[in-house]
């Protein structure tokens, strides 16, 4: 499936690029930049790698795991942000955090002491 999405947006993106001419820009700025087809290559592999980590998350864990590790993952990149670069965030956006931690805190909280039921059972 994402095989599938990747191919038709490479598809959409290769005939906007042409319509637009974009490409005609880009050859252009890469053939003055050679340095930015090693950094896309980069994106690409990196880009590769995340969406089968997502594969794998979701096949192992569930989805449920997989939104709990990508917010996560987004809460500490917004942290990172603020302590190794010196942003700021404001009251209302540390709330939102908060909010959005102890939501995931009573999740897992409660879902714990739940008993399954039959049909939560996956067969």
């Amino acid at each position: 499936m994402m095989l599938m999405q990747n191919g038709w947006s490479s598809l959409y993106l290769i005939a906007v690029m042409l319509i637009t001419g974009e490409s005609v820009a880009f050859l252009q700025y890469a053939k003055e930049n050679v340095s930015i087809c090693s950094a896309l290559l980069f994106i690409g592999l990196a880009s590769a790698l995340g969406q089968l980590f997502i594969f794998s998350m979701v096949s192992e864990f569930g989805p449920l795991v997989l939104s709990i590790v990508t917010t996560t993952r987004k809460f500490f990149t917004v942290l990172g942000s603020v302590v190794f670069f010196g942003n700021t965030l404001t009251e209302r956006q540390w709330i939102g955090a908060f909010l959005v931690f102890f939501g995931l805190f009573l999740d897992a909280y409660y879902a714990k002491g739940r008993p399954k039921k039959e049909k939560d059972v996956v067969k």
